[in-house]
């Protein structure tokens, strides 16, 4: 009888010890499902590409620029809708204004029908453009939104919509392969020998889906259908695709169109020097201890630079084959963020200042420190930039026929950015 005792006596707190571990168990899973978790854009839920293509496709169209001056005949990119009265974002290439007044602008939307439309404003710098579509009724307009770029992550897969070779509603998709990139100067600051100058755009995203001559202005989309950036420009040695796109971001995008809209035009923080990003192998050349930061070549005359006193260098050296002033200012910080190449600059100017406001520079002069206020002046026009003197590193060709290599700086320029983007630089 004992024995009968003792057994249910075990069995019962087996009994209990299971119940109570599956109950342990059980709250604890309770306890781990209610652990909040933290979503960002990457985490939503894609679309599947055919839905993809269903939700956006009426908001991208053809721009036809039809120069009636030009034995060529039209110039044609994509572009999309930006809202219901009727505006379209571009790029600047795309409808490059010429100086024949029959030009004409032309969007054709998917389903057929075909529109004029006028310019709003451009900014050549960004290579951004809006046009408004004539004679259309808000319920044919279907905006695309704009996405954050600045949440964009290597890796995540974005989608391009556009035209390539005038075969409209073509979509090609892939991923970001790069952030930060430098359009059209290169990584390592070399110029286009010439006379004229011009600015990069900051902040550049790369990727690789196919984009091709006619993708221009049109968008690339996250897996959403939002806009994160608008084609631009290819790397390749044939001026099709091979691999590597260029997109503007959609939050320089957001900045620009929203002042072209309302003024025509945009105007870009401006400093007013000229110099090269150090390196160890520069700096060993032109014998200097420091190897990061920007060196200033040269300052243009009358600009922020030269009211805020920074100094340009005096001595010549030689590097690479190439003669540069040496001994100038050596820019180490820009409100306390670090500089270590010009991309730095220019990318905290065009997205975090405007014209008027103050930035705080960090300057190494004569192996001393000193630190510098300097007030942001408007970039000036281009047919009013000194041909000698430039913001930033990067060149175009000249344009009286007087280069030495006019055509072999084109066959290069081709090979970087793709045959439409240099046709625009190169006016051809």
């Amino acid at each position: 009888m004992n024995e009968k005792r003792v057994l249910l006596l075990i069995s019962f707190l087996v009994f209990t010890v299971l119940m109570s571990y599956e109950s342990f168990n059980s709250s604890t899973k309770l306890i781990d499902a209610q652990v909040p978790t933290i979503k960002n854009s990457t985490s939503l839920t894609p679309l599947a590409l055919p839905d993809l293509f269903a939700k956006v496709e009426k908001s991208v169209v053809q721009v036809t620029e039809v120069d009636n001056s030009n034995e060529f005949g039209s110039r044609l990119g994509s572009g999309f809708v930006y809202d219901k009265s009727g505006h379209v974002i571009t790029n600047y290439h795309v409808v490059v204004p010429g100086s024949n007044n029959n030009d004409e602008l032309r969007v054709s939307f998917l389903d057929g029908n075909v529109y004029s439309a006028q310019l709003v404003g451009f900014d050549q710098f960004a290579d951004l453009a809006v046009i408004k579509v004539n004679n259309i009724t808000s319920d044919k307009l279907m905006p695309l939104s704009l996405a954050n770029s600045s949440t964009l992550r290597i890796g995540e897969t974005v989608v391009a919509i556009g035209n390539p070779f005038g075969l409209s509603g073509s979509m090609t998709v892939g991923i970001v392969s790069g952030l930060g990139r430098l359009l059209p100067s290169n990584e390592n600051g070399e110029n286009f020998a010439g006379g004229t100058t011009s600015f990069s755009i900051p902040n550049i995203i790369q990727t690789d889906a196919a984009i091709n001559p006619g993708n221009s202005g049109g968008p690339l989309i996250d897996t959403q259908g939002r806009v994160i950036g608008i084609n631009t420009a290819i790397f390749s040695n044939t001026g099709v695709y091979s691999g590597v796109g260029f997109a503007i971001p959609s939050n320089t995008i957001s900045k620009v169109v929203t002042s072209l809209i309302q003024t025509g035009s945009y105007r870009h923080p401006y400093i007013g020097i000229v110099g090269l990003s150090l390196t160890p192998d520069l700096s060993k050349q032109i014998g200097l201890s420091q190897t990061k930061g920007f060196l200033v070549t040269s300052i243009t005359e009358g600009s922020p630079a030269e009211k805020a006193d920074l100094e340009a260098g005096t001595t010549t050296k030689t590097y690479n084959g190439r003669e540069i002033n040496t001994g100038g200012d050596i820019i180490l910080k820009i409100d306390n963020r670090e500089v270590t190449k010009i991309d730095d600059i220019l990318a905290y100017l065009e997205s975090q200042k405007q014209v008027g406001e103050k930035v705080h520079l960090t300057i190494l002069r004569d192996n001393a420190m000193r630190e510098l206020d300097l007030v942001l002046g408007e970039r000036p026009s281009a047919n009013k930039i000194d041909s000698s003197l430039n913001d930033f590193p990067n060149r175009l060709p000249p344009q009286n026929g007087d280069g030495d290599y006019p055509e072999e700086l084109y066959d290069e320029c081709v090979r970087v950015a793709g045959e439409s983007f240099c046709d625009f630089l190169f006016r051809r």
